[in-house]
């Protein structure tokens, strides 16, 4: 499968001006006045319809409990999806009395531990992204002209949450490892406090104190400007952004640790830590490590570059990224699994072909990015059409092998849960729905910016997800 890129020709860079709420030590435009809430070329819509803002705001109602609703599975009954409407189903008698008392009992109680325990990793994680040191990276050029700094100290904050976290519980007993495990009910209500929260105060400061003005985005909604956001790059001072904080360090850094103490879980429970978690661990930690080794390539990526910062990432980082994206490791310390050597090997290939994939695509982008196109791909020289796209060859694919990584490193993780249960495939069927969801908005975006080019382009490189199929 081969690598492309649609080209744009750049605007010459001579006689630049700076926007009137300029800051930062980067900033380029041109003098040409542009009106960065029209079109669709970059970031959320502006105009929205009936249907755009109801689906806003049944994800935003219903999500939170369909969380809750997964924590209360696997607490209660062993990660069955279907067992907890056992009472309903066997109520001699329904009526909203039943149904709200049921409700009710799906929620995880509220602790003082809980919060602590939360809202202490999420001032923990804040000082370490101040105060740790690393490498200035810069995202791309924003729609009103700034070329941001960010802090790239990710791997350094990683490497000392893990060894503090386990050298203080396991080396000197300060704290059990299963912590996060024991308190993991409490953890999720503190969560969606704060993701709700961060919301509503990111919606806030749009309006009264935005750090960009000019990379603001309106609709005639309220509830989608909750949902997606407003503010392309809400930050405090120069450094602190809201967008790469709370995606890689509250989420990402935990998600290696909230692993390791479930594993602990299960020694303390069976004895010993089964394969199948073992394997897991390894296959996020690879994902994780990848993700800080290279933090700086991810300031380059749709989170950074198009999202605006809303319920979207600012909920979905705070519960739907930790809570979501770790129930393999949930699953196995209700139900463990042995996997055969055999099986196990199977799924461990799986995972590592999956990894190469997305590793050696993204570095080509990047080497396509830095070479101008002067490279390699595949071992073929990449072709260039100012224009149009790049590409090795004439059979090409309108997304690149990114999508197989996409299915296939997820499939690993799910996979060595056995198939005792659904819930432990929930992810993959997510992972397929967002790569959906992404073809389509990009597909909007392109076509709004590259016109009869992203028409020529899609005619040369038909198949959007699944070669010779869609």
């Amino acid at each position: 499968m081969s690598t492309m890129k649609l080209r744009s020709k750049a605007k010459a860079e001579e006689d630049v001006v700076l926007p009137d709420d300029a800051k930062g030590p980067l900033i380029k435009t041109s003098n040409e006045k542009t009106d960065h809430q029209a079109g669709k070329t970059w970031g959320r819509a502006r105009d929205v319809g009936f249907w755009s803002v109801l689906n806003c705001f049944v994800i935003m109602a219903t999500c939170p409990f369909l969380v809750i609703y997964f924590w209360h599975a696997c607490d209660a009954y062993k990660c069955d999806l279907v067992a907890p409407l056992s009472p309903l189903i066997n109520a001699k008698e329904f009526s909203f009395n039943v149904l709200a008392d049921w409700f009710i009992g799906c929620f995880p109680k509220p602790t003082q531990d809980g919060y602590l325990l939360f809202f202490g990793w999420l001032l923990f994680q804040a000082a370490l992204y101040v105060f740790l040191p690393g490498p200035v990276g810069y995202g791309q050029m924003t729609p009103a002209g700034f070329v941001l700094p960010y802090i790239v100290n990710g791997m350094n904050a990683w490497v000392v949450t893990h060894i503090l976290f386990f050298g203080a519980s396991l080396g000197l007993g300060l704290f059990p490892a299963s912590i996060v495990h024991d308190n993991w009910g409490a953890l999720l209500v503190a969560a969606n406090v704060y993701g709700y929260f961060l919301t509503v105060f990111s919606f806030a400061k749009a309006h009264l104190f935005p750090t960009h003005p000019a990379d603001r985005k309106f609709s005639s909604s309220v509830i989608y400007d909750l949902f997606f956001g407003i503010e392309f790059n809400p930050r405090f001072g120069e450094l602190f952004d809201f967008k790469l904080f709370h995606n890689g360090r509250p989420g990402i850094v935990a998600w290696t640790l909230i692993n390791g103490s479930f594993a602990v879980a299960q020694y303390e429970q069976i004895g010993y830590v089964t394969n199948s978690m073992v394997l897991l661990m390894v296959l996020h930690a690879i994902y994780v490590v990848d993700f800080f080794w290279n933090e700086d390539w991810y300031l380059r990526t749709i989170d950074i570059c198009h999202d605006h910062f809303g319920f979207y990432l600012a909920w979905g980082d705070s519960v739907w990224l930790p809570f979501m994206y770790t129930l393999q490791s949930h699953y196995l310390v209700r139900n463990p699994v042995d996997l055969s050597w055999p099986y196990f090997s199977l799924v461990t290939a799986l995972g590592l072909f999956g990894y190469y994939i997305f590793r050696t695509v993204n570095n080509q982008k990047n080497e396509v990015r830095k070479t101008d196109g002067q490279c390699l791909i595949w071992g073929k020289p990449a072709k260039v059409i100012r224009t149009e796209f790049l590409t090795s060859d004439g059979k090409v694919f309108r997304v690149t092998s990114t999508t197989l990584e996409t299915c296939v490193f997820p499939s690993a993780f799910c996979m060595t849960c056995g198939f005792g249960h659904v819930l432990p495939y929930f992810y993959i069927v997510y992972m397929f729905i967002l790569l959906m969801g992404r073809i389509q908005r990009d597909d909007a975006r392109c076509r709004g910016k590259y016109g009869k080019y992203w028409e020529e382009y899609g005619k040369l490189v038909p198949y959007k997800l699944l070669p010779y199929i869609y």
